[in-house]
């Protein structure tokens, strides 16, 4: 990694942990613990983005290197730096959780190239004192889940981190992925992660809740100084500054999040980057029918709190414990609150234009409210696909009558014979509606399609698609992760060579474990 330029800026300005053992602990007055990652059996470069490489500073070449191999493998510790877990706090479905931390990430270091900074993280490397009654490791379902997401988002321009390397550790790794009480050993995996940093909501929280608020004003500054280094002024303008910035990004991130139909799953505030961009794929999903109510985690399975729909009030939620974090150090309420009450209103706004824009609708009226409800409606009168809806919206013109517009996306139903009755007149009705309004229009049915399809994806990562690629992964079989990787590259682009994957949900994954219901076990 001869190119790799390190800079511990975290580890070297901020407070570190005095206890360097391995042990579970409570750990106060630190922001992080100096932890090396287990050394892995027997590790195997199972996949590695070339794009991501070269962002950081690594050729194509040295991916093939055994330094590569065992530095991200956490089997060698990178000259001049100090592997670290991070320590913070968080609420996990609305409850106080207390100090979390990195229980099975650990950070390797920073990195600069062309003037960025990325933070190289490995996860499922090992035990650290932030474990609690875990083993630190991750297994290779979870694993693929992980690598292939950050990509799968990344090239549908969803802010997001990013993924490196996705390699086998040679251990097996017992797990009860169900929580049912029936464990098995699994195969063992580590992914190298990469992002601006890895500070959360929760890093603020945990200080706050300890009432370190020296460490506080540390941290807010360090984290404005090095991440946010546009933001001047006096300090209490510098702290509300800061998370008018947080709220912005994450609101764009959410509203990403809709347009595409993904469901995060658990989205704590441990779960949550200043840097609005999307953390820890765990129990995520896509979207297939269109269901407000979906939440892919077994865990959020009564309460729904993580389900698609309440995605914009969760962020708000979770902005609000981050607020309570930074009151301290503004000792004034309404400037925070103002920026919270500002969040959903904004949301609406931008979402509004996001759904017209996903329509081909670029100039918006008081009345496309009402065309964007009647929609949101009729998509859940029978299961219909979100993306296939969507994406072959394109397929329709200015001159077609409503029953030839509904022809041309018939494709999305799961039960075509339930489109009957009133269900088909709901449908007529609204695309009626439609193409009066596509009349209105300006641009030609050529420049609306053109950028629809840049905005409505034809591949996501179904996770039938990721499940397909464990099982064969399973067997020892890569290839599918292969090519998975490359379809999700361009998600936008027709790719006649890959149109198998533009498909509905196949009726054997409607209840699959891995496909409908996902746990936290990694």
């Amino acid at each position: 990694m001869k190119n790799l330029k390190i800079n511990n800026r975290f580890t070297v300005e901020l407070p570190a942990d005095p206890n360097e053992t391995n042990e579970i602990r409570q750990v106060s007055n630190a922001l992080f613990s100096y932890v090396n990652p287990t050394k892995p059996a027997d590790p195997k470069l199972i996949h590695a983005s070339e794009s991501v490489a070269e962002l950081v500073g690594i050729s194509k070449d040295e991916i093939q290197s055994e330094s590569f191999l065992n530095i991200f493998s956490g089997r060698e510790i990178l000259p001049g730096t100090r592997p670290y877990a991070m320590c913070y706090a968080g609420h996990q479905f609305g409850n106080w959780a207390g100090q979390l931390g990195d229980g099975r990430a650990i950070n390797l270091t920073e990195v600069e190239h062309n003037n960025q900074f990325f933070t190289l993280q490995l996860k499922g490397a090992g035990k650290t004192p932030y474990s609690r009654t875990a083993d630190g490791l991750a297994v290779l379902r979870s694993s693929i889940r992980e690598y292939l997401c950050a990509e799968a988002m990344y090239y549908l321009g969803v802010p997001t981190t990013r993924s490196l390397s996705l390699m086998l550790s040679g251990d097996e790794v017992l797990r009860d992925i169900l929580y049912n009480g029936n464990p098995a050993y699994e195969k063992g995996a580590i992914v190298c992660r990469v992002a601006p940093s890895f500070i959360r909501f929760g890093s603020f929280e945990m200080i706050t809740s300890r009432n370190e608020l020296k460490n506080l004003k540390q941290f807010v500054e360090y984290t404005i100084k090095q991440y946010f280094p546009e933001i001047h002024g006096e300090p209490t303008e510098q702290y509300l500054q800061f998370f008018q910035k947080v709220a912005d990004t994450t609101r764009d991130m959410i509203l990403h999040w809709q347009r595409v139909g993904f469901v995060h799953g658990v989205m704590n505030t441990d779960n949550m980057s200043i840097h609005g961009i999307t953390i820890d794929y765990g129990p995520y999903g896509w979207l297939e029918n269109y269901d407000p109510n979906w939440t892919p985690n077994t865990t959020d399975s009564q309460n729904r709190r993580y389900r698609f729909g309440n995605q914009p009030q969760v962020a708000q939620w979770n902005l609000y414990q981050l607020a309570n974090a930074l009151y301290p150090l503004l000792n004034e309420a309404k400037p925070l609150e103002d920026i919270l009450e500002s969040f959903i209103n904004t949301f609406d706004s931008d979402y509004k234009e996001m759904f017209l824009s996903k329509l081909g609708i670029f100039t918006s009226t008081e009345t496309d409210s009402g065309l964007i409800t009647d929609l949101e409606e009729n998509l859940q009168l029978s299961e219909t696909d979100m993306t296939i809806f969507f994406r072959n919206l394109n397929r329709i013109k200015k001159e077609d009558t409503a029953e030839y517009a509904l022809e041309k996306i018939k494709d999305a139903f799961y039960i075509p014979e339930e489109i009957a009755n009133n269900v088909l007149d709901n449908w007529i009705t609204w695309f009626s509606l439609y193409l009066k309004r596509l009349e209105t229009e300006e641009l030609s049915d050529e420049e609306r399609v053109a950028k629809m399809n840049a905005i409505n994806p034809k591949y996501v990562l179904r996770n039938y698609m990721a499940q397909l690629s464990i099982d064969a992964a399973d067997q020892g079989d890569f290839s599918l992760v292969s090519e998975l990787y490359s379809l999700l590259q361009k998600p936008y682009d027709e790719q006649p060579e890959m149109e198998k994957w533009f498909a509905k949900r196949p009726d054997w994954a409607r209840s699959k474990v891995g496909c409908s219901m996902l746990s936290c076990s990694s």
